[in-house]
């Protein structure tokens, strides 16, 4: 199969990281729970994945990555944990359900959602003039998972500073292939089984000194067990339960993946994948394109409509016929195509790894010339 779906997860692992997930599981142990040989094991195993983690966001606090399940539960930690009544809140009109569903539920809680220009893009002054007295905290989708926009996320970070408000950034998208910096942020949610290359199961919280959240999960921790409430310290204050240590030991394996790969190297990579999708869907009639045509302003996706076809047609006849794999619809992120003008049908979303090849774009360019234009393909 050419797998263009690598935005819902990497369709490709390192090798590595399958041989760490198969021995983990062939000699289990819990961490923090005992002082036996394979406990200690399994938590050096789970600390070096803090420290990779704390390499790649360019911290000094491994201590500091919460390991969650995925970036929906680090965002729902950080949301809850740290909003309370009477609070607002300001984000964007491209954010996912992780972040719009947290805040629908926080009933108690004012949202200001800011729409940007044509393509969801946020100036950092319109983040600043939206601030109130009573604003809590910005939270910011670094990449869109619709049309892979980059957004000035530090930039809105230097302005909420300005006026001492805490940002969220949402990784799910940029973890593993944009640069990020943990000093700009409050927090930092991010899934492992994307640009992290890690197994599904996997993510984090990266939450920085000084700030403080609620518990929204309390439980055995392994630690301070004479209290019945959760430790204060991090991480064991958000880590109630057994950790998925296989999950988090092949997490490990794709931080050095992506560490030895460099992460400029993989998102250079994909943008010159990414020059040629575009270009070649360009130039074929009756397609529109929802992502800018400026490839350095994304990540590793573009989404695109087929004029007068469903985008959930386009994506089964891609995987049906030319074995393709793409994703269509909504993207658990209405809103965003609210704002792009494809509420009607979704959009078709091609999303790409350092795994990808020239190769198979070529071939998805064919197939999509095909689809779009099915008389005339076979004399192109």
């Amino acid at each position: 199969m050419i797998y263009l779906d690598n935005a819902a997860t990497t369709g490709k692992k390192p090798a590595e990281v399958i041989k760490a997930v198969v021995k983990e599981l062939s000699a289990p142990s819990n961490p923090g729970r005992s002082s036996h040989k394979r406990a200690l094991e399994s938590m050096n195993r789970i600390y070096e994945a803090r420290e990779l983690l704390a390499k790649l966001f360019k911290s000094d606090k491994p201590e500091n990555f919460i390991l969650t399940p995925n970036a929906t539960y680090a965002l729902n930690f950080a949301i809850k944990g740290l909003l309370k009544e009477g609070d607002h809140v300001i984000t964007t009109a491209m954010e996912h359900n992780s972040v719009i569903r947290p805040l629908a539920a926080l009933t108690e809680v004012s949202v200001t959602v800011l729409k940007g220009d044509d393509y969801g893009i946020i100036k950092p002054e319109d983040v600043s003039e939206a601030i109130k007295p009573e604003t809590a905290l910005i939270i910011i989708n670094h990449s869109s998972n619709v049309n892979g926009i980059i957004q000035r996320a530090e930039e809105i970070s230097k302005a909420a500073a300005e006026k001492n408000v805490p940002v969220l950034l949402d990784a799910s998208q940029t973890a593993g292939s944009v640069g990020i910096d943990s000093k700009f942020f409050a927090m930092i949610a991010f899934p492992g089984h994307k640009g992290l290359y890690g197994p599904q199961g996997t993510g984090g919280l990266y939450i920085s000194p000084g700030v403080t959240l609620k518990t929204v999960i309390e439980g055995g921790t392994g630690s301070d067990s004479v209290n019945t409430g959760n430790p204060v310290f991090l991480p064991d204050r958000f880590e109630s339960g057994t950790l998925n240590c296989p999950g988090v030991a092949g997490l490990a394996e794709g931080l050095r993946f992506v560490l030895k790969e460099g992460v400029e190297s993989i998102l250079s990579k994909e943008h010159s994948l990414l020059k040629t999708a575009y270009e070649g869907l360009s130039s074929i009639k009756n397609i529109k394109i929802s992502s800018p045509p400026d490839i350095s302003s994304l990540s590793g996706l573009i989404s695109f409509n087929i004029n007068g076809t469903e985008s959930q047609n386009v994506s089964e006849i891609l995987s049906r016929e030319y074995n393709i794999a793409t994703r269509p619809g909504y993207h658990c992120a209405y809103p965003a195509h609210l704002r792009l003008g494809t509420e009607k049908s979704g959009s078709v979303r091609v999303s790409l790894s350092c795994f990808n090849t020239g190769d198979e774009i070529k071939k998805f360019l064919w197939a999509i010339r095909k689809i779009a234009h099915p008389f005339c393909a076979a004399f192109a």
